[in-house]
């Protein structure tokens, strides 16, 4: 988004076939400029989440666990941190990135580049959020959610939230916590 309009958005591939897009994973990916209609980045695996923040538009490459930034001259992507994971999910505040982490679907992500950055850095895939100092490119502090839950789609970064609250949609708990008042409902 860029001054409340949609601005920069990203494809796995060009392809418009059914399933085409399986064939092109690892590196069809690509970056639009919706004001130009103009590719201003390619060679991706599975980009996620453009954002721009402070003067740059910033990504994920999914298939490589990677969170870069899209040098708009060079129509190139230049990685800044590695993460353990599927990345989806961007978040900013002040000059740390939170981004979103899943372990991938095998039946459908394997064979990306992700599993060998993952063998090079004798890791597992985790699911989680990684804070990252874009400065620095360090992961300054993480948490990571084990159990069932094996993805996360995008995160957000709430300031002066002092103490969040996680509610599952199918509780009763739930119910309380979305009230309407009588007069705006309209007949």
């Amino acid at each position: 988004m860029e001054n409340g309009e949609a601005r920069y958005v990203t494809a796995v591939c060009k392809s418009d076939t059914i399933d085409g897009w399986r064939d092109r994973r690892a590196d069809g990916g690509i970056v639009i400029d919706l004001a130009t209609n103009e590719t201003v980045c390619d060679g991706l695996s599975m980009p996620h989440s453009p954002r721009l923040y402070n003067g740059k538009l910033w990504v994920l490459n999914s298939g490589t666990g990677e969170l870069g930034s899209v040098n708009l001259d060079s129509k190139s992507f230049e990685p800044l941190a590695f993460c353990p994971g599927f990345v989806r999910g961007l978040a900013f505040h002040s000059h740390f990135a939170f981004v979103g982490l899943s372990r991938p679907r095998y039946d459908r992500f394997e064979g990306l580049d992700l599993d060998r950055r993952l063998e090079e850095a004798d890791s597992e895939p985790w699911t989680g959020v990684q804070v990252i100092d874009l400065n620095t490119g360090a992961v300054v502090h993480w948490f990571r959610i084990d159990g069932p839950v094996a993805e996360m789609y995008d995160v957000a970064v709430m300031p002066n939230v002092i103490c969040a609250k996680s509610v599952g949609p199918g509780t009763a708990e739930a119910l309380a916590l979305i009230t309407i008042e009588p007069e705006s409902i309209k007949s």
